[in-house]
């Protein structure tokens, strides 16, 4: 339950408001060059305090690289990496030791383990996806090296919706204002929409869209194990995630099948291309070689600053007042979490694939 993938497999470790958080990655092929700057920088993309509508939280997330790579380059044994907490404020979590707080984990993981990390939600805390994150940067080293690209950006804040399609816009923009949106307008918009919902004390969803380029035919594995399949396991593995749809998503089940087929052609290069994609670069659960691109919806952050109806552990009403440091709206923080997630996925398919059958 705290390990994924099978040949390229991460395990994470550490709670919210414990000694730090961390990861190992076993899997990874010896050769693979390691940038520690660029593990940084996904890292710093995730990290909370980055403007005023996120957590005010301070934590540098500086992590320290402890085993699996010799001078810069990755020797084919486990890889550990540990991100230190340095900002915790467990006593701001005191008022809700014996309370459940409503849509959070508190109950479940109550209920299953008949005890709790109430601070900060423990385990449950979106403070242990720094570690997918990490891990993810190393996949996502490998996938350059096999000229993969998987770029995410917020397409939809609330029922603020980003209308243009991906195609349409140079997704690096969304990297150059808060809210990860590649259209400044648009995420002008939904900046304001979000901080006003922050000085209402209360939270806003949204939606990440994400692009994967440069995949070629083939990754993926039939029946249980399919491409798409995955993908939507390891989004919906996130905090806050309640829906995931892929290609044509849902809007797909109004079409009718003369319209929603991806016709084949042979480019100029001999390549078998299809000259739609509502598809999203999946068939069979299998890669055909377009982009896939796909949706994660995000609810509400649960922590609001108003005060609720709830109950405690001895089934009493109770009243839960907000208190803490939390995002009003995830989104511009998932960003780099859904690519991770993506990269991960991806990097375990590709060595799946190199296995699949015996090269002519």
């Amino acid at each position: 339950m705290n390990s994924y993938g099978k040949a390229f497999r991460i395990t994470t470790f550490g709670e919210s408001h414990g000694a730090g958080i961390g990861v190992i990655i076993d899997g990874c092929p010896a050769g693979l060059a390691i940038d520690t700057a660029f593990i940084q920088h996904e890292l710093d993309r995730r990290k909370p305090g980055q403007s005023r509508i996120t957590t005010q939280r301070r934590e540098k997330d500086e992590f320290q690289l402890l085993s699996g790579v010799f001078e810069g380059v990755t020797q084919g044994t486990p890889i550990a990496m540990v991100i230190p907490n340095e900002d915790q404020r467990s006593h701001d979590y005191s008022h809700i030791a014996e309370q459940f707080r409503p849509s959070h984990a508190d109950y479940t993981y109550q209920a299953k383990y008949g005890t709790r990390d109430y601070r900060g939600g423990g385990r449950s805390s979106a403070r242990e996806t720094a570690a997918r994150v990490a891990a993810g940067a190393v996949a996502k080293l490998l996938l350059q090296q096999l000229g993969v690209s998987v770029q995410a950006y917020v397409s939809k804040v609330g029922t603020l919706a980003l209308e243009k399609h991906y195609s349409e816009m140079d997704l690096a923009v969304a990297e150059e204002n808060a809210v990860r949106c590649p259209d400044p307008a648009t995420a002008q918009r939904m900046f304001d929409l979000i901080d006003q919902t922050r000085k209402h004390g209360d939270s806003i969803g949204g939606i990440v869209t994400c692009v994967v380029r440069g995949v070629p035919p083939g990754w993926g594995e039939p029946v249980f194990d399919k491409l798409h399949a995955e993908l939507g396991k390891a989004m919906l593995g996130i905090n806050a995630v309640k829906g995931f749809e892929y290609g044509s998503g849902f809007e797909g089940a109004a079409q009718y099948g003369s319209q929603h087929n991806d016709a084949f052609y042979t480019d100029e290069h001999g390549r078998v291309r299809t000259r739609t994609n509502y598809s999203g670069g999946v068939q069979g659960g299998i890669s055909n070689g377009e982009d896939i691109y796909f949706n994660v919806a995000f609810k509400p952050v649960a922590t609001i600053m108003q005060d609720q109806e709830s109950v405690n552990r001895h089934g009493e009403t109770v009243t839960v007042t907000g208190k803490g440091r939390h995002d009003p709206c995830v989104v511009p923080r998932a960003v780099p979490i859904v690519e991770a997630m993506a990269a991960l996925v991806l990097a375990d398919f590709y060595l799946r694939s190199k296995t699949a059958r015996i090269e002519s």
